[in-house]
């Protein structure tokens, strides 16, 4: 007979520096608290980094014009941060981790292939952020006269993995509290670089810019997406899980929308203006995202930069350590979380070791990264934002850790939809980046009619919606029935209890 481990405890009441032991766990009602506006913060916070000034740049390099990119910019930045928004709400709803309530769409057991595609997204971003925070501190020593070499990068790389170690270690309270100083702190630097460089923006080169055609635009707004709220979806409900359920729907998906779309959309708008007006600094910026932004900023202003470079990065690696744990513990690894965060943050040193100190470019990995596993994180999302879509009810506690409970081993029909977009949509993206291992990628652009990978279409990704699109529509389609099935063992359990009282 299967069983499967029931990860559940009794946690005590929490204070801001007591160790996070929940990982996989349903949330004790006694630890739910708090309001739909506490969102703001986390997103905020692990949402406001520089970096967002240099997607201007990668937009642009799209071939489009300044409010082309402006407009599929915002758009890409919104609709992706609201499928967070959405997803959210099942953290209320099942107050569990994303991965855990990700059970019910895939089976019990079946859910660990989306946990561990959603592993390695998350272990890829938090490496990324630290080696940028690891890079922009050595070019702000090196703008300053001081010594920006070896030395300089192992002792900035020890200091930055302390802290995003740290934050994941001790888990939700002591992020969310960490996530508020870094928002405020963050947010007012953010203002003042923006005044010091406001008079680098020329209005007419930004007029000068040639429009693109509807391949290139899609191309850039389905960047955007996996740039940003794709990149978090699988983590959307580790956050709202601690909300009480009788919380405003409305207030999780508007407070998570707005808490992570708002300064993405400031900071891209600027940077656009900043890309668009130098292309000397576009291309810089190719190469070294955060550090080119030191080139325009006058030298006193070089510290504040780095707090604001690092702090940024260093909020988003938080929120990704944090959950790279719990979508490890998903994945089959049965050790405690803070262990969990120990194991990827050594993987994270690791990887950032390699972007700092070996990798001879930046934006072309980053890139087909975001890509790739963009596929698979969009057929993973569409089939659990139509599950979420369907459920009428509160997700069962006890059956998210049961196989043989209501929701099953494995869902192959979510299974199928996964593999299916995924599998579909590899064949409709290109990485044309020099990224060779990549080249296999965009099969299906010719067999499509759409002029191969070297046509109008190969840049723009189609894939990542498609696969979207497939995980949604097939379960809406043809996943309506199991889901109903399981709400009527509530009707029948029900049922059961009132005649039980009625005796």
């Amino acid at each position: 007979m299967t069983t499967v481990h029931d990860d559940r405890a009794e946690a005590p009441r929490p204070n801001a520096m007591t160790i996070e032991l929940n990982a996989l766990n349903s949330i004790d009602e006694s630890e739910r608290r708090g309001r739909p506006s506490g969102l703001f913060w986390p997103w905020f916070a692990a949402n406001v980094s520089v970096l967002g000034v240099s997607y201007g740049s990668f937009l642009l390099g799209f071939g489009i014009s300044f409010w082309q990119a402006t407009i599929v910019g915002i758009l890409g930045i919104i609709v992706s941060f609201l499928f967070c928004g959405f997803i959210s709400l099942a953290g209320k709803r099942g107050s569990a981790p994303t991965l855990t309530l990700s059970r019910a769409a895939f089976g019990v057991r079946g859910n660990t292939v989306p946990s561990v595609i959603s592993w390695l997204l998350t272990v890829g971003w938090e490496t990324v952020l630290v080696a940028l925070a690891v890079l922009a501190t050595t070019t702000v020593f090196k703008e300053l006269g001081g010594a920006g070499g070896v030395v300089t990068r192992i002792v900035t790389l020890v200091i930055v993995v302390v802290l995003v170690i740290g934050g994941g270690v001790f888990g939700f309270h002591v992020i969310m509290r960490l996530q508020v100083i870094i928002t405020i702190a963050t947010a007012v630097l953010t203002i003042v670089y923006i005044v010091l460089v406001a008079g680098q923006i020329d209005f007419t080169k930004l007029a000068e810019l040639p429009s693109g055609d509807l391949p290139k635009l899609i191309g850039g707004f389905v960047f955007m997406m996996t740039g940003f709220g794709l990149g978090w979806v699988q983590a959307a409900a580790d956050y709202s899980r601690y909300l009480p359920r009788s919380s405003s729907s409305g207030g999780v998906v508007g407070w998570t929308t707005f808490g992570a779309s708002l300064a993405p959309v400031i900071l891209l708008v600027f940077g656009l203006m900043l890309a668009g007006s130098s292309q000397k600094l576009s291309g810089a910026i190719g190469a070294d995202p955060i550090g080119a932004l030191t080139t325009i900023l006058p030298a006193w202003f070089l510290v504040p930069f780095f707090i604001v470079a690092v702090l940024g990065l260093i909020g988003g690696a938080v929120l990704d350590i944090y959950s790279s744990g719990i979508a490890l513990l998903s994945a089959g690894v049965n050790i405690p979380r803070p262990v969990a965060a120990l194991v990827d943050g050594i993987i994270m040193i690791a990887g950032a070791v390699y972007i700092v100190f070996f990798a001879a470019d930046f934006i072309g990995p980053f890139q087909g990264f975001l890509i790739t596993l963009g596929v698979p994180i969009a057929a993973w999302c569409g089939v659990f934002l139509a599950d979420l879509t369907l459920r009428r009810r509160d997700y069962s506690d006890r059956d998210l850790f049961d196989a043989r409970g209501r929701y099953g081993s494995w869902n192959w029909l979510a299974i199928a939809l996964l593999v299916i977009g995924t599998g579909i949509g590899w064949g409709l993206v290109v990485n044309p980046y020099g990224l060779d291992w990549l080249n296999w990628q965009g099969y299906l652009l010719g067999p499509f009619g759409l002029g191969g990978v070297k046509g109008i279409w190969g840049g723009a990704n189609l894939g990542v919606l498609a696969a979207l699109v497939i995980g949604y529509l097939g379960v809406v389609i043809f996943g309506r029935g199991r889901v109903r099935r399981q709400e009527a063992l509530d009707d029948s359990a029900q049922d059961a209890t009132a005649a039980q009282a009625e005796r």
